[in-house]
């Protein structure tokens, strides 16, 4: 899985926001697209979406920015991982939609690889949806599910 632009400036974005969560000071677009080196045309549109998706808040005024929708230790890097990438899978086959998969690859049933796909999948959504961007912040070190 190769994660987009969309996705890594989304993630950034939100890290930034959290980070400074505790001041309960909105924090500006233009600041969180200079500090993290993002365009701020296209960081405005991936903030307009996390916002419509609950994940941001905004404050209008002079003062105004953008703020986290609940604490850091509630939203999951998995859940701004799907909104923002889609599904998290390695491959078709094993896609997180509800598609069967023998409508994706004539191959499913014959496949001996398709269950290595299904554990690197099993093993990414564990791990993402473990993480909160509390634990982002946190610095400690973050323990992987083995596969």
């Amino acid at each position: 899985m190769k994660v987009s632009k969309r996705t890594e400036y989304g993630l950034r974005a939100m890290v930034a926001i959290a980070e400074r969560a505790g001041t309960q000071t909105p924090v500006a677009l233009p600041t969180v697209a200079l500090e993290e080196g993002i365009p701020e045309q296209f960081l405005d549109q991936i903030v307009s979406q996390l916002r419509k998706a609950g994940f941001l808040r905004s404050v209008r005024g002079v003062n105004g920015g953008f703020m986290l929708s609940r604490p850091a230790s509630e939203i999951s890097v998995g859940s701004l991982m799907r909104f923002l990438e889609g599904s998290l899978s390695p491959m078709a086959c094993v896609s997180e939609d509800n598609l069967s998969p023998e409508l994706l690859c004539d191959r499913v049933s014959t496949c001996h690889t398709r269950s290595v796909w299904l554990r690197v999948m099993e093993a990414l959504i564990a791990a993402l949806d473990n993480l909160t961007l509390a634990d982002v912040l946190s610095d400690k070190p973050i323990s992987l599910p083995a596969i």
